[in-house]
C-alpha cells in the first residue's frame, strides 16, 4: 500500500510489511471461521426442519449461542483489523496490540466453544439476566463461569485495541479534528479522510459499549453473591452493548468502503460538511436508538420509548442515506473497475440499505408489537450482517490479497461467486422475512404442529443456505490462493 507523503516517516517498509502480514493472518482466520460458523447456522435450520428428531433441543440453543456470538465477534475483529491496516496510511497503530488481540481473541473463542459445545451453555448471544445463573440443570456452573471469563477476555482485548486506535488517530489529528468539527463550523482545519472520521466515531461509541459490558459482568457477579439487581437495568445495559457492537461492526465496514471504493471508481470520496454532520449525528443518535429493542418493557418510562423511536428513525438518515447515496453517486457514470472486491463493496453497502429499511420497519412501535418475537428480527439483522458487513469484509480481504499477490482474477469464477452469494443469501433471508410476516416465532428449536409453516420455511431456507455455502467455498478457493501468495510475498 502506498503511504501518503506526509506520513511516510511513520513506517519503515519492514514495519509496514509486518503489519500487512498480521492483517493477512487476521483475514485468513476470518475466512477459516466463516464456513465453520455458517455451518452452525445450517445446523440450526436443519434442526428446525426436523432433520434431528431425537436430538435434545438443548443442542440447538448451545449452537445458537456459539453461532451468534461467534459471528458477531468474528466480523467485529475483521472490521477492526481492516480499519487498522487502512489507518496505517494516516496514523501509526500498534502492531503489538494487534497481535495481543489476535491471541486474546483465540483464547476467548476457545472458551466459548468449551462452554457451549462442551457445557451446553445456551442463553443466546444476549445472555439476558438472570438466565445464565439459573440453568435448571441444562448446563453446569462451570459453563457459566467459562462464558463470563470468555466475555471478560474478549472485552478487555477489544477495549485495548479500541483505545490504541483512538490513540493513533489523536497523535496525528486531535479528536476535535478527527470528528470533522472544522467542517461543521466552517473553519479552516486539516483535511480528514472519511476513514478517519467514521473510525473515530465508531471507536468512541464502541468504547461506551464495552464499558456497559463491563458493568453488566460485574453486576452478574454481584447478583451471584446474593445482592438484588434491577433486571430492567441489566436488560437495558445488555441491549445497549449488543446494539452498539453490531452497528459499529457495520460502520467499520462502511469506513473501508469510503476508503477503497474510490480507487475502483477513479473518483475521490472526500469528507465534506454533509458527511461530517451525518457521522457526528451518529455519535449521538446511536447511544439512544437501542431503546427500540425494549418497546415490550412496559415498565420503561414512556419518554424513553418515545425518544428511542425518534432516534431509531433519525439514525437511518445520517449513516445510511448519506453513505448509500454517496456510493451511488460515486459509481454513477464513472469508469468503474468491477472486480470481485469492488462488487462486494457495492453489494455490501446496498445490503446494509435493505437490512436498514427492515430494521426501521421493525423499530416502529406498532409494528414491533407484532414482529418483536418473530423471525422478522433475525431477518433484518442477518441482512445487514450477511449481505452487508460480511460482503464488505470479504471484499477487503480479496482486495488486500489481490493488491499484494498481483494474481489475475478469473471473471467467470467472480460471476459465479457473486451469483451464488446473492441467490443463496437473499433466498435464505427471504424465508426469515416471510416467516416473520406470518408470525412464526424466533428461538424455537422445533415447531409444534400449530406452527408447521415454520418447519416448511426452514426447509426452504436450508436449500438456499446450501447454495450460499457453495458460493462461500468458491470464494475461499479463489481468494485463498491470493492470500497465500500474498503472505509468502
Amino acid at each position: 500500500m502506498e503511504l501518503t507523503t506526509d506520513v511516510t516517516n511513520l513506517w519503515s517498509e519492514g514495519d509496514l510489511n509486518k503489519f500487512r502480514r498480521m492483517t493477512l493472518i487476521w483475514g485468513a482466520t476470518v475466512l477459516l471461521l466463516l464456513p465453520i460458523l455458517a455451518s452452525l447456522g445450517y445446523f440450526m435450520r436443519m434442526f428446525q426442519s426436523n432433520f434431528f428428531p431425537h436430538m435434545r433441543p438443548e443442542w440447538f440453543y448451545a449452537v445458537l449461542t456459539l453461532h451468534s456470538l461467534g459471528m458477531v465477534g468474528t466480523w467485529f475483529v475483521g472490521g477492526m483489523a481492516g480499519v487498522s491496516y487502512l489507518l496505517t496510511q494516516y496514523t501509526h497503530p500498534s502492531l503489538a496490540i494487534s497481535k495481543l488481540n489476535y491471541w486474546g481473541t483465540l483464547v476467548g473463542v476457545l472458551l466459548l466453544v468449551a462452554c457451549t459445545l462442551g457445557g451446553l451453555f445456551g442463553t443466546g448471544w444476549y445472555f439476558l439476566f438472570p438466565l445464565p445463573l439459573y440453568s435448571q440443570g441444562v448446563w453446569q456452573p462451570w459453563a457459566t463461569v467459562t462464558f463470563f471469563v470468555a466475555l471478560a477476555v474478549l472485552g478487555l482485548c477489544w477495549t485495548i485495541w479500541t483505545l490504541d486506535l483512538l490513540r493513533a488517530i489523536a497523535q496525528r489529528y486531535s479528536l476535535k479534528a478527527a470528528l470533522g468539527l472544522n467542517y461543521l463550523l466552517g473553519k479552516p482545519g486539516p483535511d480528514v479522510p472519511p476513514l478517519v472520521l467514521i473510525s473515530t466515531v465508531s471507536l468512541i461509541v464502541s468504547f461506551a459499549g464495552f464499558v456497559a459490558a463491563v458493568i453488566v459482568i460485574v453486576l452478574f457477579g454481584v447478583d451471584a453473591l446474593g445482592y438484588a439487581i434491577d433486571p430492567l437495568l441489566m436488560k437495558n445495559l445488555t441491549f445497549f452493548f449488543g446494539h452498539i457492537l453490531v452497528n459499529i461492526t457495520m460502520y467499520l465496514g462502511v469506513a473501508m468502503v469510503y476508503e477503497l471504493l474510490p480507487s475502483y471508481a477513479g473518483r475521490p470520496w472526500k469528507t465534506n460538511r454533509v458527511v461530517a454532520i451525518a457521522w457526528d449525528a451518529v455519535l449521538f443518535l446511536i447511544l439512544f436508538a437501542f431503546f427500540h429493542h425494549l418497546y415490550m418493557d412496559f415498565a420503561q418510562p414512556r419518554w424513553v420509548q418515545t425518544f428511542g423511536q425518534i432516534c431509531s428513525y433519525f439514525l437511518a438518515v445520517p449513516a445510511g442515506v448519506v453513505s448509500i447515496f454517496g456510493c451511488l453517486a460515486l459509481v454513477y457514470a464513472s469508469k468503474m473497475k468491477w472486480t470481485l472486491a469492488s462488487v462486494l463493496f457495492f453489494l455490501g453497502i446496498m445490503g446494509w440499505g435493505v437490512g436498514g429499511i427492515a430494521a426501521v420497519i421493525d423499530s416502529t412501535v406498532e409494528v414491533n408489537f407484532h414482529f418483536h418475537n418473530t423471525l422478522w428480527v433475525p431477518a433484518h439483522f442477518h441482512t445487514y450482517y450477511l449481505m452487508g458487513v460480511v460482503l464488505i469484509i470479504l471484499g477487503f480481504i480479496d482486495h488486500l490479497g489481490l493488491e499484494v499477490s498481483k494474481l489475475q482474477e478469473s471473471p467467470p469464477r467472480t460471476k459465479a461467486i457473486i451469483t451464488l452469494l446473492l441467490l443463496g443469501g437473499y433466498g435464505f433471508l427471504s424465508m426469515f422475512y416471510w416467516a416473520g410476516a406470518h408470525s412464526i416465532p424466533r428461538r424455537y428449536a422445533v415447531y409444534p404442529n400449530e406452527l408447521a409453516q415454520g418447519t416448511l420455511y426452514a426447509r426452504v431456507a436450508f436449500g438456499f443456505i446450501t447454495v450460499l455455502l457453495c458460493g462461500i467455498l468458491l470464494y475461499l478457493w479463489e481468494t485463498g490462493k491470493r492470500c497465500i501468495k500474498a503472505f509468502s510475498a
